[in-house]
């Protein structure tokens, strides 16, 4: 890539699409251009084709996704499965129709079995199945990686596929039914608080940003109460799904952001290659190659915010995978390596939080 080159980050508006774009534009590339949903639906194939042959990016990112934590992924699992084939396929369609020089399409790690060996391997793709929870999301992007990898191969086109491990940063999703494991703990972690400290002003400023279920900060006090404790939400307790007991890898969406640009500064599809027969698995796995329990992340959290109650476990509640570790081998003996420790990631993306809700004062 060239500093002038034009480049789209598609998903320039989310957690990862805005680090992207951060990291871009710090490193001196001055054409970018992206579209938030309201200004083109990536669902609608019109409209995105539109937009690829009136703007013709050179270079485009994929970090467009319609994404959510266990419950959302358990619950609406048609939409997991629909949106994401839709965007993706239109996307990856569009630049190949365009001739974008080169695509990066970020999938997730959520493509490996279940019972994977740990960590996991870009080869042990598709070697038993999926967990249940997120399958069909874990589908979509399965699909998405060898779209990329058949365009390459049928095209010569140059669609490198990276697979990063769980992603937390700014302007990450706090919404507590769709939200992730680590975002999900921190803003319950903080209400809790809240309530134990008696902070109604603190709540209702929450509230205000990112209402909960209809609840509002407008709403009568008892009402958010039934709300914040239906959630596991209490004055003198946390309450969480499952055992606490499954391991998860972590990564600081700017570190994520880093790997990308990195990805596409220096590495092309045919540096993947390993069998000459049979061409597969040239994705890359993005991560920090560390893991923490949800427990020890959530004491982690309570430590960080000043949270002096009990957190609680369900275990009749569902844990999803036990283990969730990437191998990163590929990725450093390519170069890369992640700079942000979880305890920092997590006293810059809580200190966010609380800024960010001073932004609506």
């Amino acid at each position: 890539m060239n500093k002038d080159s034009k480049i789209y980050v598609a998903g320039h508006k989310g957690m990862v699409g805005s680090a992207i774009w951060k990291n871009l534009a710090a490193n001196g590339y001055t054409n970018l251009t992206g579209r938030s949903h309201k200004e083109m639906d990536l669902l609608d194939s019109a409209a995105v084709k539109d937009f690829f042959e009136n703007e013709k990016p050179e270079y485009v990112f994929m970090a467009a996704a319609h994404v959510g934590g266990i419950i959302a992924n358990n619950t609406y699992r048609a939409d997991f499965i629909y949106r994401n084939l839709q965007i993706q396929n239109n996307i990856i369609y569009e630049s190949f129709k365009n001739n974008v020089k080169k695509l990066l399409f970020l999938g997730s790690t959520c493509i490996y079995p279940k019972n994977s060996p740990q960590p996991m391997s870009e080869d042990y793709l598709l070697t038993s199945p999926l967990e249940y929870t997120n399958e069909p999301y874990a589908i979509a992007k399965i699909a998405g990686l060898k779209m990329c990898e058949s365009f390459n191969l049928q095209y010569g086109t140059n669609y490198i596929a990276v697979m990063p491990t769980n992603l937390y940063g700014l302007n990450d999703n706090f919404d507590l039914e769709k939200s992730h494991v680590l975002p999900a703990i921190m803003r319950k972690t903080h209400l809790s608080k809240c309530l134990r400290e008696n902070n109604w002003d603190g709540i209702k400023k929450d509230l205000k940003k990112r209402p909960i279920a209809g609840i509002s900060e407008n709403s009568a006090n008892d009402e958010i109460l039934k709300a914040l404790n239906k959630l596991g939400v209490f004055a003198n307790r946390l309450e969480l799904w499952g055992t606490g007991k499954p391991m998860r890898e972590f990564l600081w969406s700017e570190d994520m952001a880093d790997a990308c640009v990195f990805v596409m500064e220096n590495i092309d599809f045919d540096d993947l290659k390993t069998d000459k027969q049979e061409i597969r698995n040239c994705h890359i796995n993005i991560g920090s190659g560390k893991e923490i329990s949800i427990k020890k992340l959530a004491e982690t959290i309570k430590e960080i915010i000043g949270f002096d109650a009990d957190i609680r476990f369900d275990p009749s509640k569902p844990d999803g995978a036990m283990r969730k570790l990437t191998d990163v081998s590929k990725l450093t003996s390519l170069g890369w390596r992640h700079k942000v420790e979880i305890d920092e990631g997590i006293n810059l993306l809580y200190n966010w939080y609380i800024d960010s809700q001073e932004d609506d004062r």
